[in-house]
């Protein structure tokens, strides 16, 4: 294993809850932390180191609801990719000296608040963009959406590389299927790519089923060195390598075909000293289907302009060359926003042997990427790279 074994993920745990009106976001981060830390073997009095990642809690509030007393915390929060770049800040906090047991978590209830994720503050009563960003003067006017941010980086690749309506529908039927094998995703009837392009046009080329879902959620995972974790109740699950990077603010300034995982994920290789034929699966943040065509080729699996072609065939679903997102992912398992976290779980549950019908034969290294922000503003990105013994 690479220098990074020092650190392990040694609890992990998804809140079952996809809708939840009665809970607040603090109740179900503060209840999969609980479950985290039983799985792992833990207490709350082990825990001297808390990362967050949400606008909707503070490090302080959180330590106090949970009655924790943590020496060390984290609060960086840049969307999607925040809890892969808290696992890189934890390996680095364990390695100090600043915590000996790090928790990790994320709670939201997106879907019962109506909450507009991943629009920033134009929609969701945040600070006035306008004052906050120089640059929403070039592109808010204007009506850009969420949405029709995703679907230019769509329609580009199209445009440059010939990807097709088909090839991105090929990613959403076989998350679908993935999904189906889990009892606790939203979305479990089958679909066809036909029913993709079918569906309902939401931003040209992008349909609904190229789009995630928004639920509510929680997840936690627990971090703790490598000789405490030879103690904890289950294996350890090691941070082989990890990488992060921020690209751009404002939408149009650089390349669109251009991700932060082009400089993330050559730093997570090179430290867990493996090459990409090693990697069993992949969790990839998949806010749309774009995401994780553009992601394949940002992480080395494919080359620029090969997305399309690589993600047919049956290369990607269970049984496959590269299986991705076996959990359904956030196209159809849940989306609280924050979903990195979610890509830590499951590969965890996986390099465990967890997964029941969804599980890869014989996993023993997995790679996660979270997207933050946009695929064309406010765009940042964090990789993970995990093994077991």
């Amino acid at each position: 294993m690479a220098a990074t074994t020092r650190a392990s993920i040694v609890g992990a745990h998804e809140h079952e809850t996809r809708f939840a009106p009665e809970k607040s976001a603090l109740i179900l981060a503060a209840e999969s932390v609980e479950r985290a830390l039983a799985d792992a073997g833990l207490g709350k009095a082990d825990v001297d180191g808390i990362l967050l990642g949400g606008d909707s809690m503070s490090a302080i509030q959180f330590a106090e609801y949970l009655g924790l007393h943590p020496r060390f915390f984290d609060s960086t929060s840049v969307g999607g990719s925040s809890y892969e770049v808290h696992v890189r800040h934890a390996v680095a906090a364990l390695a100090a000296g600043y915590c000996e047991v790090a928790v990790l978590a994320y709670g939201s209830n997106a879907r019962s608040l109506k909450t507009p994720i991943g629009t920033g503050a134009r929609l969701a009563g945040g600070p006035d963009p306008y004052a906050v960003n120089a640059g929403e003067h070039f592109d808010t006017p204007y009506g850009v959406t969420i949405i029709g941010n995703y679907a230019m980086v769509a329609q580009r690749h199209m445009h440059e590389f010939g990807t097709t309506r088909e090839q991105l529908a090929e990613i959403a039927v076989v998350t679908r299927r993935h999904a189906m094998l889990n009892p606790s995703a939203v979305l479990r009837d089958p679909i066809t790519v036909e029913d993709v392009i079918n569906a309902r046009p939401v931003a040209a080329p992008l349909h609904l089923l190229d789009c995630c879902i928004i639920t509510d959620g929680a997840g936690a995972i627990v971090m703790t060195t490598a000789e405490r974790a030879r103690n904890c109740a289950k294996a350890p699950v090691w941070v082989l390598g990890s990488g992060e990077a921020v690209v751009h603010q404002d939408l149009g300034y650089r390349d669109l075909m251009r991700m932060a995982a082009h400089q993330s994920a050559p730093a997570a290789f090179e430290e867990a000293g493996i090459r990409h034929a090693d990697v069993d699966f992949a969790m990839i943040y998949d806010s749309f289907t774009i995401t994780v065509l553009l992601t394949l080729e940002a992480l080395g699996f494919c080359g620029r302009g090969e997305g399309g072609a690589f993600v047919q065939g049956g290369r990607i679903a269970l049984g496959g060359e590269l299986p991705i997102n076996l959990d359904g992912g956030g196209l159809c398992s849940n989306h609280p926003g924050r979903r990195g976290i979610f890509l830590l779980i499951e590969a965890v549950r996986q390099l465990r042997g967890e997964c029941g019908e969804r599980q890869v034969t014989d996993a023993r290294i997995g790679i996660c990427h979270g997207t933050g922000g946009l695929l064309g503003a406010r765009h940042s990105g964090g990789t993970v790279i995990v093994g077991r013994d």
